[in-house]
């Protein structure tokens, strides 16, 4: 076991109670650090050194992280990385359909631009490493060792308040599955991702998908096979960079593709090759960019079964823990809903924890677990099946793309749901989606949908050409 911890600065007179912090991603540091600012004694816990953390591990994701979240970062005090990272200011949205005796109808294209937010996609390592840092230089305790669930009976019984945010070592389990709530019995994707340089961020770049070139990032359907996306994204070492994440589904000829993957250049190699084979619109781009060398950790393959578990589980001893974050809800990353859904948990923990003069028991943190639950969880997981292509929302989701493609206020208002979920809250059927793009639009459904034709065919990049004659 190692011990690092520096008690030079922001020692608080209320550190009275005491709250542990086991996992030290993202989420469980921004937690631990957020709880430490409010007046508690703070353990994190890791199975890896700060060092490990940042150098030696892939990150979990883009972590694309829109307004709410970056609001719920600074009520913490904390960086939201929007004057650093390159900035996302829409997504630019292409749909081909199934192949038809041998070609690939390309059917709905349109760009969503941010209404009065940004996006940005940052490192989770990156955010980790600094944060964890500050933890530290404030007085945190982070302690190195692996936690098996009979040392979390342990850490539980010393501290007010426990919380968990890993899954490693069996503590997933302390968490049953709420089958009430969770849809799917397997991963619905296998995944493929891998952080990149070439490209900037100016018009010229993806200038054929519209006029904010590289200020957009990228979302393509190729509906028998899967979807992919492109977005800017701070790297920890590389800097500005752009990050591709990929879904292929059960099957696909995407999913064996994917399945070859055993690095970052093989993961790029697979990419471009995907491109040149499915995608070609975007291939002149795609085929500049190059793999960041100094990171071999830069890629990442899986698959993820999305799940929401019980908020509260219970030690050998039967104390009571939180489940943070992925530990209490597992998302497909197609909508961007995991990254930004735990910190705005941490958050929403860290301010009611503050306040709370109670004892943290079972009835509060179920309490809190269920209003966050109702706040935004089964709202994220209910945009997540849309953008997963979900039977169930098939109509909604035919007639959302479709009026998109015509309407850019309703284009604007699609891709914002990634920002805030909660607007679906109220949609389930056809009936419902008419009625959301009245009150998005102020227009007839029945007509804006009778004003959508196919796309018939992309425009396609030139960017190697400009590139040349630059």
């Amino acid at each position: 076991m190692t011990t690092q911890q520096n008690t030079s600065t922001h020692q608080s007179p209320k550190q009275q109670r005491s709250a542990a912090v086991v996992g030290a991603g993202q989420t469980g540091v921004t937690a631990a650090l957020g709880l430490l600012d409010n007046g508690f004694a703070v353990t994190l816990y890791s199975d890896r050194d700060q060092r490990g953390l940042r150098d030696d591990v892939p990150a979990t994701g883009t972590a694309l992280e829109f307004g709410e979240t970056q609001q719920a970062e600074a009520a913490l005090g904390l960086d939201t990385y929007t004057g650093r990272a390159p900035r996302h200011t829409g997504l630019s949205v292409r749909i081909a359909g199934p192949a038809e005796d041998g070609e690939r109808p390309e059917l709905i294209a349109f760009d969503g631009d941010f209404a009065g937010y940004v996006g940005v996609a940052v490192d989770t390592r990156l955010k980790a490493d600094e944060r964890l840092a500050t933890f530290q230089k404030r007085g945190g305790v982070f302690i190195v060792e692996e936690v098996t669930p009979q040392a979390l009976d342990t850490i539980a019984e010393a501290h007010d308040l426990t919380l968990v945010a890993t899954g490693k070592g069996g503590l997933v389990d302390l968490f049953p599955i709420d089958e009430s709530r969770t849809v799917y019995d397997r991963p619905q994707r296998t995944l493929l991702t891998v952080t990149t340089r070439g490209l900037g961020y100016g018009p010229e770049v993806f200038a054929h998908r519209g006029p904010a070139g590289g200020a957009h990032s990228l979302f393509s359907i190729v509906a028998d096979q899967g979807e992919v996306w492109w977005g800017p994204y701070l790297h920890k070492d590389a800097g500005p960079t752009w990050a591709f994440l990929g879904w292929a589904r059960p099957g696909s000829d995407w999913e064996k593709r994917f399945n070859t993957a055993d690095s970052a250049e093989s993961a790029l190699a697979v990419v471009k090759d995907l491109y040149r084979d499915y995608l070609d619109w975007d291939l002149p781009e795609v085929l500049a960019t190059e793999t960041i060398s100094e990171d071999p950790h830069s890629w990442l393959k899986g698959a993820v079964r999305p799940v929401i578990r019980a908020g509260v589980g219970h030690t050998s001893g039967g104390h009571v823990v939180a489940a943070l974050g992925d530990t209490a809800i597992t998302h497909d990353p197609v909508a961007g809903q995991g990254a930004q859904g735990g910190l705005i948990q941490a958050q929403r923990l860290v301010a009611a924890a503050a306040t709370h003069r109670g004892p943290f028991d079972e009835e509060w943190l179920t309490r809190q677990y269920a209003e966050f639950l109702a706040a935004r969880g089964e709202d994220a997981a209910k945009v997540t099946r849309l953008f997963l292509s979900d039977p169930e929302f098939a109509d909604v989701g035919g007639q959302f793309f479709a009026t998109a493609a015509v309407d850019p206020a309703f284009a604007s208002a699609l891709v914002g749901l990634l920002h805030r979920p909660q607007s679906f809250r109220s949609v389930d059927t056809a009936e419902d989606a008419a009625r959301y793009v009245a009150e998005v639009t102020g227009a007839d459904p029945a007509e804006l949908l009778g004003r959508f034709a196919p796309a018939g065919r992309f425009s396609r990049s030139d960017y190697r050409q400009l590139v040349a004659a630059g």
